[in-house]
């Protein structure tokens, strides 16, 4: 009678929780099973084990074979438990050593000829086992992805054969080694011409971390002043960057390890449904807003979403997390994005053109601005209106426009002011932080609250109006909330002042 006891990790969400792999050699018939709540795909993994032991030059034991995954009432899934499988397998039947398997985990799908071949999620394990104090074994093709856990060592194998050398003290592993950074140069504010009042909202929300609304007509760059946003936010610390990174290894999407410090930016098209925005299936995957966490989330034609799919985003809105729940699982994916929405004015989309060629009427643009909710309108910090600049202005030797760099300097030392005094950016404070550090004089104050009495505004809409003016008052250097700073975050709720109902 044989017993070992193999180490692994299985796929929650963005965790990967200790599987614990089990194999029993008993008595009676030839057989195999596998039990603690395996998947298909895991139940299938005894006809791969059993070719890969077989053309590993290895005896597959003629005996009752039982594979227990533990804790039971943990789902598992995938490929990843296949080589944990086989090495519980050899060394229940003496064909490895078992203490050897002590010090190790091991996560990786097997071929029929002993190939072991790369599996999602290993990123989350590598971190994990971090933790534990092991060593973790994965796919060569899943090196420099586990290799960005800098805290574990990580060792890569080809074949089943490499990893039982290892095991058996004949040859050692190579250690996996995360490939060198290559950064990709993004778009720069110098190409974006005029739209000065764009231009300052941008710098605002990089510095705060607030949301933004760009309203204009079509062409005149609403598109091309989001994508410039990421290139004002710093580059994101290492702890933030690994957490982007975990959220993309497990998507299904592949992740490149050589920009895995690039903050994200994602755009998806308006036909996208609710369950690709937050996430979703049977085997819980991250939606765009979890694979846009500590980036930015672009959604353009925002008037065109679905009306569902858009309501989906208030509450990660605030809390920067999204759940999804399954009848048999439930899945927690960090959302902590900033939002970049664009829409017309109108329908047609020329309403307020100095042109005049909007002949929509007044009916037809409060239907079309009602397609967004009231209360996700009140979750955007920002509304800017972004004017169609004349033709001059778009000429070859026009002048640029400021730079990025130059831009992110300011955008750091405001950030650096924010950290210093609550230790999180002021689009993040609470109601009681929010009290403590943007407060106004008695004048600003009554200021503050005629304006929330005419704009009909909520007390959600007040609050972020103080976190914006604290932003502006960071940008100037400023101690305390002047009433300049306090205007111009009044002046960025244009949309609400549209849709505030007449006297």
């Amino acid at each position: 009678m044989g017993l070992a006891l193999v180490h692994g990790r299985a796929r929650a969400g963005i965790r990967a929780p200790a599987v614990k792999v089990e194999v029993h050699l008993g008595g009676g018939l030839p057989s195999m099973s596998i039990v603690g709540l395996p998947e298909a795909a895991v139940r299938e993994a005894k006809d791969r084990v059993r070719a890969a032991i077989q053309c590993a030059q290895y005896e597959f034991p003629a005996r009752r074979i039982t594979v227990n995954l533990a804790p039971a009432d943990l789902p598992k899934g995938g490929g990843r438990f296949d080589l944990p499988i086989a090495l519980g397998i050899l060394a229940a039947s003496g064909q490895v050593p078992v203490e050897a398997l002590r010090d190790w985990e091991f996560v990786g799908e097997l071929g029929l000829t002993g190939e072991l071949r790369a599996v999602d999620g290993v990123l989350p394990a590598a971190l994990a086992v971090a933790g534990a104090g092991r060593g973790l074994v994965v796919p060569a093709g899943n090196g420099a992805e586990a290799a960005l856990a800098s805290d574990v060592e990580v060792r890569t194998a080809r074949t089943l054969l490499e990893v039982c050398a290892l095991l058996g003290g004949t040859k050692p592993l190579p250690v996996a080694v995360a490939p060198p950074q290559r950064p990709v140069p993004g778009p720069d504010m110098r190409e974006v011409r005029g739209q000065a009042q764009a231009r300052r909202a941008l710098e605002i929300a990089a510095a705060g971390g607030h949301h933004l609304l760009l309203v204009g007509p079509p062409g005149c760059g609403k598109t091309l002043l989001a994508s410039r946003l990421p290139g004002l936010l710093p580059d994101a610390a290492e702890a933030e960057a690994l957490e982007t990174a975990a959220v993309l290894s497990i998507s299904g999407r592949g992740l490149d390890p050589t920009r895995w410090r690039t903050r994200p930016f994602r755009s998806p098209h308006h036909t996208a449904s609710a369950v690709a925005l937050v996430g979703g299936g049977n085997e819980p995957r991250p939606g765009e807003i979890s694979l846009a966490h500590n980036g930015v989330l672009f959604l353009d034609e925002l008037p065109e979403w679905d009306r569902r799919a858009l309501e989906v985003l208030r509450e990660p809105l605030e809390s920067g997390t999204v759940t999804i729940s399954r009848a048999a699982r439930q899945s927690e994916f960090p959302a902590r994005f900033q939002l970049v929405a664009a829409m017309n004015p109108c329908p047609c989309g020329w309403a307020g053109d100095v042109s005049g060629r909007c002949r929509c009427s007044s009916e037809a643009i409060a239907r079309y601005r009602a397609r967004i909710s009231g209360p996700l309108l009140d979750r955007i910090d920002l509304h800017v209106d972004v004017p169609r600049l004349p033709p001059a202005a778009l000429r070859p030797d026009a002048p640029q426009g400021e730079t990025s760099a130059a831009i992110r300097v300011r955008v750091d030392a405001a950030r650096a002011r924010q950290h210093a005094r609550a230790g999180t950016l002021n689009a993040r404070l609470d109601q009681t932080a929010t009290a403590r550090h943007c407060r106004l004089v008695p004048a600003d104050q009554a200021l503050l609250e005629r304006a929330i009495e005419s704009l009909h505004l909520s007390a959600r809409a007040m609050h972020r109006i103080l976190r914006v003016a604290r932003t502006i008052a960071d940008l100037d250097g400023s101690a305390d909330i002047g009433s300049r700073h306090l205007t111009e975050a009044l002046g960025y709720r244009g949309v609400d002042a549209a849709q505030a109902p007449t006297a």
